[in-house]
């Protein structure tokens, strides 16, 4: 038997329909019902693969391999007695138990998962069990994933061994977790932009963009003609007729390596008289670049980390055109707050009988 130390623990995810089969029959589906039954597939991960093409070639290649990859994994990684979690949208709650047997070809007992391991329930367990980073964890994009971040804590509920989840004046315990929680979206966020920009906004693709940009700014701007920049690639500036400064020469980099000092010198001796420079990038800026912009006070460096956080602070006023690279939603993400008295916390004042 595996000891609870070396207790591997798999997440799973179904749709509300599938409570039904996971909850009362006590089987675990997933999947990709028109694979059949997967142990006429050899075992190993390339027929899996050649399969799943088969079978589905409208499929891209990145969601192939990754279908792929759960189906094995879930007929030969997953091992009789490892731990499985499951949260259900039905009930609300989180729960725990063991796989009980091998991989099953059942299409009697659900039309959606048809490829089944049996497993035992060992708990129940209310969310608030739980640390916003646990949580998080289960909420993995794959329909079958490895629990390893936070797999302590749920060995701790198994175990009857987890921390309360309120201290002993009523109040609610501080989860450390949530910081991390809004930091890894938002870093999420930010990596899906940079890679959206990179594969679909190359050249002056990328030029047109930050030009867009900048009028969410409330800058008007004048891109130059391909191919005749001259190390400028556009205008931008406040005042309709141009008349009044500053005018400001932006030149856009889409490169994601590291710009060096010789594009920096470049742009800056395109400048006259009250003009300033902006350099903008998806990638980084050499040591060189950033100490020759800091002896130049009319000239900025953008890099793709500051570029990001411009995008989401004007993603509302983007064009739609430009919001169907970028698709995104708003969300409200959980943030850590200083706990304050209950009465404080109620009425804004400190509770009676406080100075």
């Amino acid at each position: 038997m595996t000891s609870e130390k070396d207790q591997v623990f798999w997440g799973i995810h179904c749709a509300p329909q599938g409570d039904l089969l996971f909850l009362k029959k006590n089987f675990l589906g997933i999947g990709w019902p028109e694979a059949g039954d997967l142990r006429k597939i050899a075992p190993n991960r390339e027929a899996f693969k050649e399969r799943i093409g088969k079978i589905y070639p409208h499929f891209a290649r990145g969601l192939m391999i990754n279908s792929a990859s759960q189906l094995f994994r879930f007929v030969h990684e997953v091992k009789i007695e490892d731990a499985a979690i499951y949260r259900s949208k039905v009930d609300r709650h989180i729960h725990i138990g063991r796989i009980a047997g091998d991989y099953e070809h059942r299409p009697d007992l659900d039309e959606e998962y048809m490829n089944v391991r049996p497993v035992k329930w060992v708990g129940t367990y209310p969310l608030t069990q739980f640390s916003q980073g646990a949580l998080y964890e289960l909420g993995s994009a794959l329909t079958l994933f490895q629990v390893k971040n936070y797999a302590d804590e749920y060995r701790s509920a198994m175990s009857g061994e987890s921390k309360p989840t309120f201290a002993a004046d009523g109040a609610t315990a501080e989860d450390e977790t949530v910081a991390l929680v809004a930091e890894d979206i938002e870093q999420n966020t930010r990596d899906f932009i940079f890679k959206q920009l990179a594969q679909h906004f190359k050249g002056y693709g990328l030029q047109s963009f930050v030009s867009h940009l900048l009028t969410t700014m409330g800058y008007r701007t004048v891109e130059s003609a391909k191919g005749t920049d001259e190390g400028v690639d556009i205008i931008a500036h406040k005042d309709e007729l141009k008349l009044e400064p500053p005018i400001i020469k932006v030149q856009v980099k889409s490169t994601e390596g590291s710009i060096g000092g010789p594009d920096v010198r470049q742009l800056s001796g395109n400048l006259g008289t009250g003009e300033y420079g902006l350099l903008v990038t998806l990638g980084s800026f050499s040591r060189q670049a950033v100490d020759f912009a800091k002896s130049r006070p009319n000239m900025r460096l953008i890099d793709g980390d500051e570029f990001i956080r411009f995008i989401l602070t004007h993603y509302e006023q983007l064009d739609p055109k430009y919001k169907r690279f970028l698709p995104l939603k708003k969300l409200y993400v959980p943030e850590p707050v200083r706990e304050e008295p209950a009465g404080e916390a109620l009425t804004g004042t400190k509770a009676q009988g406080q100075k």
